[in-house]
């Protein structure tokens, strides 16, 4: 069977398990929708939180990130898997303590202040809308290139899937599906590294097979840095980030996830807080088999790129190529006119590939924004894990099953996101501030409706996305860093923290990462262009500059915290009592 037809069969059996999940597991209750009725057992919530947290940017993006970056992109493999270590020790039991829906319930109970409540909304929906708009990029990019339909389409596709699940279950109907969705996006990313491992190196295990040796006794790496230094690429395993902004990226990634609000909510599903503890515990565990995996997957798809496509006649490229070449995620453009792909060190484009619509002698497509770099391949760096299993020619079943594994990890995490966005907004805001007499069931619609809306804004960012998926989700992780964690952190380890400290320091730190971000990363549509590299504050890159946001916002929270009033008595006492493991009951939302 073809890789279409494979892609239809199994995409259709995944989609109609969360589908019969989604009505099996549908809501009653504001506590089923907002935290599964608080019974999830620490396995099943282990599971869930894995695929919450291995997202797009995880499963498509992470690998191609590596894949181009080398060294460099180990960044992201230290920052996402250090940070959830710290989310589980430092913020995950304390958090289940204390027994809140949500994070900006926690920072509006702990700071006496529906304003504080009001900012850590505001926070919750700029950092979970950045986030999803990756996620449905993700979904894009798989339906276009699977199932052989737009991009754009693809997204809305993606939309309406997630809309059934989260619409009818709220986080009982998303935690389940995530389970299911982790089974399948773990054996999806697996099932290709073993084959390509054992096609390569001889050994089955990807880790160790990426320091293997290949056919002719050279270790992978060492080849892998020879094809580079013969396209005038740094060696790939050497760096090129300065250390200061591999140490901010480094930083921001891990504390933005300790501060990502719909992780945080996973750890209120489960009875007690060592339940909390044992489920985070498991989930690095189910986190770390693809984590590991990912830079062996990165070393194979980079040196089968190079040696398929580099110095290759066009009209002797495989299949693959222009399959992807059709969806504007792969372009060459034969700037020496020799008919070959030159695939050297520079870029090919002046951004994405534009189409002219017309095709070469060659047969290539030609673009109208090519630039004068002597390179003339274009790759998006979004598609590595998912063409890799096409560059190494394996089976067309196992070509699909990676578009359905990434399909379930774009979806797990956008569902939780969308979860966050509607919680927000229905318990936060309507519950606790315009109408704290509201009704269960009015509430409860009050949260479908809201994600129906969130839904429909995700899908916009998705199909207007400002860049590649890790790229988006990066700066996701530096705005929760410089606005969550500080008050979170804070208000479960410094008594003395009160709300005017922790309000200044939250609007200061997003406020000037959205700044920072809008100038020097995705510009404004239409009015400014980003800011060179040359002009980054202190060497610091986009992704990193949450760090300097961060600190900014620890500094001025202690500093105001201590020119005005301490927090009523009370409160110092639940900040005392959460530090103390037992006694927590389920999480409530009052």
């Amino acid at each position: 069977m073809s890789v279409q037809v494979w892609t239809w069969i199994l995409v259709g059996i995944t989609f109609a398990i969360y589908f019969g999940i989604a009505i099996w597991a549908r809501a009653g209750s504001t506590k089923e929708f907002y935290v599964a009725g608080g019974g999830v057992s620490p396995l099943a919530n282990g599971m869930a939180t894995a695929a919450d947290w291995m997202s797009a940017a995880s499963f498509i993006s992470m690998a191609g990130l590596i894949s181009f970056m080398g060294y460099d992109g180990s960044v992201f493999l230290m920052g996402w898997t250090g940070g959830y270590v710290l989310l589980a020790l430092l913020l995950a039991p304390y958090l289940r303590k204390f027994g809140k829906f949500t994070v900006p319930d926690f920072i509006g109970d702990r700071y006496y202040s529906n304003t504080a409540r009001t900012v850590a909304v505001i926070c919750a929906l700029i950092v979970s809308f950045t986030y999803v708009a990756g996620q449905m990029r993700g979904v894009g990019i798989v339906f276009s290139q699977f199932l052989q339909v737009d991009i754009n389409l693809g997204v809305i596709i993606g939309m309406t899937v997630v809309l059934v699940f989260a619409f009818l279950g709220g986080m009982k109907g998303i935690t389940y599906t995530q389970v299911a969705q982790y089974c399948v996006l773990i054996f999806a990313f697996m099932v290709p590294a073993f084959f390509i491992s054992m096609q390569m190196t001889g050994n089955i295990i990807p880790q160790i097979g990426m320091g293997g040796t290949v056919e002719d006794g050279t270790f992978l790496l060492d080849k892998l840095d020879i094809l580079h230094t013969q396209l005038g690429f740094n060696e790939y395993t050497d760096g090129s980030k300065s250390t200061w902004d591999v140490f901010a990226i480094t930083l921001a990634l891990m504390v933005g996830t300790a501060g990502l609000p719909h992780v945080i909510v996973r750890f209120f599903t489960v009875p007690k807080v060592k339940d909390a503890r044992k489920s985070a515990g498991l989930a690095l565990l189910f986190i770390a088999i693809l984590y590991t995996t990912a830079p062996a997957i990165a070393v194979f798809a980079r040196t089968n790129l190079i040696e398929t496509v580099s110095n290759t006649q066009y009209k002797e490229v495989p299949e693959w190529f222009k399959n992807w070449e059709n969806t504007g995620l792969i372009s060459w453009s034969d700037k020496n006119n020799d008919g070959k792909i030159q695939y050297v060190n520079g870029k090919a484009t002046d951004g994405k590939p534009k189409y002219t619509g017309e095709r070469g002698e060659h047969g290539e497509r030609l673009v109208s924004n090519a630039n004068d770099s002597a390179n003339e391949l274009y790759v998006d760096r979004d598609i590595m894990v998912l063409a890799n299993p096409e560059i190494a020619k394996l089976p067309n079943w196992v070509i699909a099953l990676v578009a359905a594994g990434g399909l379930a990890a774009a979806l797990s995490t956008a569902a939780g996101l969308l979860l966050v966005i509607s919680t927000s907004i229905s318990h936060d805001l309507i519950k606790k501030q315009i109408k704290p007499n509201i009704s269960e069931k009015g509430e409860l619609l009050a949260a479908r409706i809201s994600i129906l809306v969130a839904i429909i804004i995700a899908g916009l960012f998705g199909i207007y996305p400002p860049g590649f998926v890790a790229a988006v989700v990066a700066l996701a992780f530096g705005l929760a860093a410089a606005s969550f964690f500080p008050a979170i952190i804070l208000g479960i380890f410094d008594k003395r923290m009160n709300r005017q400290g922790a309000v200044t320091g939250m609007v200061v730190g997003i406020v000037l990462m959205l700044f920072y971000m809008i100038r020097y990363k995705t510009g404004l549509i239409g009015v400014m262009d980003p800011r060179p590299a040359s002009e980054w504050w202190f060497g610091t890159s986009p992704e990193g500059f949450g760090t300097i946001a961060m600190i900014v916002n620890v500094i001025i929270s202690v500093v105001v915290s201590r020119m005005t009033a301490a927090p009523p008595k009370e409160v110092q006492e639940i900040v005392e009592n959460i530090r103390i493991p037992s006694g927590a009951g389920e999480a409530s939302s009052h």
